[in-house]
């Protein structure tokens, strides 16, 4: 299966931190203005999700228990499905609820179009309405 979401290293390792001083971590892209149109940082059940979200993927980061959801909005999914998102990390001010924000850096996303060959296997996306609220790391029982 194709992947469609990863994390660069320096965000894994940024990833790594939050999740050190925080607990699990989950993304949300909201795809709204201003800071909704970069990925956004949240402990784990903190955004609650509902059928108007997407879970692109369920991202393994070295040295964590569990991988790290990436959801989307529905709508922005619709802009960004045929792309693979790289979430990498600069210098600068964060979103004003996303983790990341107090260390001084911004989680942004990178993108590149799938090819042919990797669109026809990409892994199913799942929607926050097929998930129990606070068990993001898998589908609903």
């Amino acid at each position: 299966m194709t992947e469609r979401v990863a994390f660069s290293e320096a965000a894994a390792d940024l990833v790594r931190h939050l999740t050190a001083d925080h607990g699990p971590v989950m993304f949300h892209q909201s795809g709204g203005c201003c800071d909704g149109s970069s990925p956004m940082c949240y402990p784990r059940g903190e955004f609650l999700v509902g059928g108007a979200d997407v879970r692109l993927g369920q991202v393994p980061v070295e040295g964590l228990e569990a991988p790290v959801d990436f959801w989307m909005s529905s709508a922005q999914f619709d802009y960004w499905r045929h792309t693979h998102l790289t979430v990498d990390v600069v210098d600068g001010r964060g979103g004003g609820f996303s983790l990341e924000t107090p260390e001084g850096k911004r989680f942004l996303i990178r993108s590149e179009v799938f090819t042919d060959d990797e669109e026809a296997h990409l892994d199913p996306v799942v929607h926050g309405d097929q998930v129990d609220v606070g068990q993001e790391a898998g589908p609903a029982s």
